[in-house]
């Protein structure tokens, strides 16, 4: 009978050793039942096995430990997944460095960052600047990468893990990212037809004798010396965007957008093509092409900071850059664009930082994944301002204008205008264009990359018994989506609702959702409690400031970008078109549209869930 029963003992141990390396293989979250273990090693709550031994009083909450010597029993928390799939992971680790810097790197750093930059005191909007990155975006980009790897979850199914209740968050992201997909893209669509548009000598948007042309185009520069510069003259390059790219002229506004334009419909088929035979296969196929499209955007912005350096009249865009107004920082709205600027540009709350670092091993250094990664994009972003402000500088000194009067535009129009004519009256004009607007596409490419992985990630961890095998299909589905979805910014108004989708339908959404995540995290999780985590995985633990960001700081950063939102509503116009009040609101109850699901799905948890309120959260 007792030999029986060891035998059985032994065949138990083997039995539970063998459903441990199944866990820690595929590194997912179920409770198994209490077995006696070595009590120097120790199981962690995502199927992982603990390096270091942890003490009784460490005491972590993703190991449970009943003490009572070598004999004592102790309760593993794993899961026996031998049905799933393993988790696929990055073949290298540059592939996810590389993957991250893409997606920061956005269009974003190439044109908003040196216009908020100058439009807020230049230099000195640099203190303010690299203050909200210290203690909000790095920390909130810390805190994501960490969550997404200890977890190894998407942004959906990893709540259950940390609040259940605030589920919704991980749906209103999923939307969130099909509303940016459905406008984002199109900018690159207006770089595909620019470069299409590149191949030839002379460059289209250089001459005022194209058929799109009109009476009030007018080719000026220091050179002409028959040529005046009048109030209603317009360039040939703001005639190529708005009446040839655009055609912006034959749509009166939101309320009647016109017919869809057949060659940006083609280019964005182009771009969403690529798209969906890079993400197709998962992270190894994408970690591949980020190889291409995150290192050449580098490559040409090294090329044009040369080139722009040694155009006459570029010392003129660097002071004008650079050239320090300490008064401005008194005014709140320098503070606000700083903290919106640096959000954004690192991108954290839109799901793809937790999706791209579950696909990391568990022990990756995540930290200093965070502290790089954020540098360089925020680096980036200090050098594209040269670039751009050197060009800039060139125009005025061919102008004869002051550089306030050639950067008077922003967003997408600084490149599609202003770059885009400079370039033009350069030597080697074609060569320039071809790569200037290749760059675009490349920065716009690694975005849409990680948007939409944010979202293949949350789904199929979320669905995989229904998804995992059908990966292919799904991404094709979801593309066809984003490409359906996106027809209305091709219209002849489509500029107007992209800018609407811009200011309206992600950012304060987004902001919202962050800042539940945020007390998600340190207040109901709780701060010790992901501190620990972090331990398990890098061996230290996160040291008083970020405790303080995350419980703190981060909230009040989230909450003032919100309040200044709310308080300051952005004054919305594009080219001469002031959008009316119906737009407004229109534009908020799309933005509300995602944030709905939070709460709803609270509701919904509350009223399917049995138990107190603190076992339902």
């Amino acid at each position: 009978m007792e030999m029986n029963q060891l035998v059985t003992m032994n065949r138990e141990d083997r039995d539970s050793k063998e459903k441990a390396e199944e866990s820690q293989e595929n590194g997912r979250l179920v409770a198994e039942k209490s077995q006696k273990v070595n009590p120097g090693t120790g199981q962690v709550s995502n199927g992982y096995p603990s390096t270091s031994p942890q003490s009784p009083r460490e005491g972590t909450g993703a190991v449970g430990d009943r003490p009572g010597g070598p004999g004592g029993f102790r309760t593993l928390v794993v899961q026996q997944t031998s049905l799933d799939p393993p988790r696929e992971t990055w073949s290298k680790k540059m592939d996810f460095l590389l993957s991250v810097i893409g997606y920061a790197v956005d269009l974003g750093n190439v044109w908003r960052f040196p216009y908020i930059c100058y439009q807020n005191g230049g230099g000195a909007f640099l203190l303010p600047y690299l203050l909200m990155a210290v203690f909000g975006g790095v920390p909130l980009f810390y805190m994501e990468l960490a969550l997404g790897q200890f977890h190894r979850s998407g942004c959906i199914s990893i709540w259950k893990h940390i609040c259940p209740i605030f589920k919704g968050i991980g749906f209103a992201i999923c939307i969130i990212a099909l509303y940016i997909a459905f406008y984002y893209n199109t900018i690159m669509a207006w770089a595909l037809y620019y470069l299409l548009s590149s191949f030839r000598s002379t460059l289209p948007w250089t001459t005022c004798t194209n058929a799109w042309n009109t009476a009030n185009c007018t080719h000026y520069l220091s050179t002409d010396l028959n040529v005046s510069w009048t109030n209603t003259s317009i360039s040939p390059a703001e005639e190529f965007y708005t009446r040839q790219v655009l055609q912006v002229h034959l749509s009166p506004g939101l309320h009647q957008l016109g017919a869809v334009s057949w060659q940006l419909a083609l280019c964005l088929l182009f771009i969403f093509t690529v798209v969906y035979f890079s993400i197709w296969k998962g992270v190894k196929t994408s970690g591949k092409v980020v190889w291409v499209t995150a290192t050449f955007p580098y490559l040409v912005l090294l090329i044009l900071l040369v080139r722009g350096a040694t155009l006459p009249g570029a010392w003129r865009g660097v002071v004008f850059y650079l050239q320090p107004d300490w008064e401005k920082l008194l005014s709140t709205t320098v503070w606000i664009d700083a903290a919106a600027q640096i959000f954004f540009s690192l991108g954290p709350g839109f799901g793809v930082l937790l999706a791209f670092a579950s696909y990391n091993p568990f022990h990756n250094n995540c930290y200093k994944d965070a502290l790089v990664t954020s540098s360089v994009n925020c680096l980036t972003s200090f050098v594209s301002g040269f670039v751009i402000f050197t060009v800039l500088g060139y125009m005025a000194e061919m102008r004869q204008q002051g550089v306030e009067t050639v950067a008077k535009d922003a967003g997408p129009s600084l490149l599609f205008i202003i770059y885009a004519e400079a370039i033009a009256n350069m030597p080697a004009a074609t060569f320039f264009a071809i790569i200037f607007f290749l760059m675009i596409i490349m920065l716009g490419l690694d975005s849409t990359f990680a948007g939409l992985e944010g979202v293949i990630t949350a789904m199929l961890d979320e669905f995989p018994h229904l998804l995992a095998r059908r990966r292919e299909w799904f991404v094709l589905g979801l593309v066809c989506v984003c490409y359906l979805g996106a027809l209305s910014t091709l219209t002849y108004g489509g500029a107007f609702v992209v800018k609407l989708f811009e200011e309206y339908a992600t950012g304060p959404a987004v902001i919202t959702v962050v800042f539940l995540e945020v007390i998600a995290v340190s207040w109901f999780y709780g701060t010790k409690r992901f501190c620990n985590d972090v331990q398990l995985m890098l061996g230290f633990s996160p040291g008083l400031f970020w405790r303080v960001c995350w419980v703190a700081i981060c909230p009040c950063f989230l909450l003032f970008i919100i309040g200044s939102f709310l308080a300051f509503p952005p004054e919305v116009r594009l080219f001469d078109y002031v959008y009316p009040f119906w737009t407004t609101v229109l534009g908020y109850c799309i933005g509300v549209s995602s944030f709905i699901c939070v709460p709803s799905y609270m509701v919904y948890h509350l009223l399917t869930t049995k138990g107190t309120f603190k076992q339902e959260t």
